[in-house]
């Protein structure tokens, strides 16, 4: 009598976590990564800073990547880290929090742009040591703008002048674009509706100097397999 009782507890157990699955991925079986020495990072959607978007957006919280990203850092079993981005962009803060602790990881790191890139998904997709693009893919490159109340004091644009700067700065430090030809398109007018800026597909990204290469997975996983080779080299150089 228990063990039917066990039996139907474990069935109903399977097709909860069956229903489960369905409801969230749209199928009853998802494919299950082998153990690996590469962690992948998605950012998709919104990127949500310190205020909290509606339930019907598509967010990613950056209170969530902060973690991951110091855990990864940490972990002696992860040796490199791919970003996979298509977002709108977001928080601006949030973006180059993000942005800086990519940065500043001491294993390879690669991202790939897929579907978009845009806004301050631009200093998250060159923080790392070498970008890709699909080349459907596209980047919006625009001035800062902030959503709600502002204050029209001299000191509120001057904020937004200085954080637009910090954009700027980290986005030419981590790539090959010149200050003049990103603060160009940045500024430009027309090719945006109703809008300022420039709306940057695959290949002219690379020609920018804004990504490295264009390419997808395949191409990521062997640059960053490139790079984890080279450090494992150098550090047995040093030993």
């Amino acid at each position: 009598m228990n063990q039917q009782k066990e039996e139907t507890k474990e069935n109903e157990s399977h097709s909860s976590s069956l229903v489960e699955k369905i409801q969230q991925l749209g199928q009853s079986t998802i494919p299950s990564a082998p153990d690996s020495n590469i962690h992948v990072l998605t950012i998709i959607g919104q990127v949500e800073g310190h205020v909290q978007l509606p339930p019907h957006n598509k967010t990613t919280k950056y209170e969530h990547l902060i973690p991951q990203i110091v855990a990864i850092e940490q972990n002696p079993k992860i040796e490199g880290l791919v970003v996979i981005l298509n977002t709108v962009g977001g928080d601006v803060e949030a973006g180059l929090a993000l942005s800086e602790m990519i940065a500043s990881l001491s294993k390879p790191t690669v991202s790939v742009v897929l579907g978009g890139g845009h806004s301050i998904g631009v200093p998250i997709a060159v923080s790392t040591d070498y970008s890709f693009i699909t080349p459907s893919a596209t980047m919006t490159i625009h001035p800062i703008r902030l959503t709600g109340l502002v204050i029209g004091v001299p000191q509120t644009f001057e904020y937004i002048d200085k954080m637009q700067e910090r954009v700027i700065q980290f986005v030419t430090e981590h790539s090959k674009i010149t200050e003049d030809k990103f603060k160009k398109l940045m500024f430009e007018k027309g090719n945006l509706t109703r809008d300022i800026g420039t709306n940057v597909i695959g290949k002219d990204a690379v020609e920018y100097g804004l990504i490295n290469e264009e390419g997808g997975i395949s191409g990521a996983m062997v640059k960053l397999n490139e790079f984890i080779d080279t450090q494992k080299h150098s550090q047995e150089l040093i030993q």
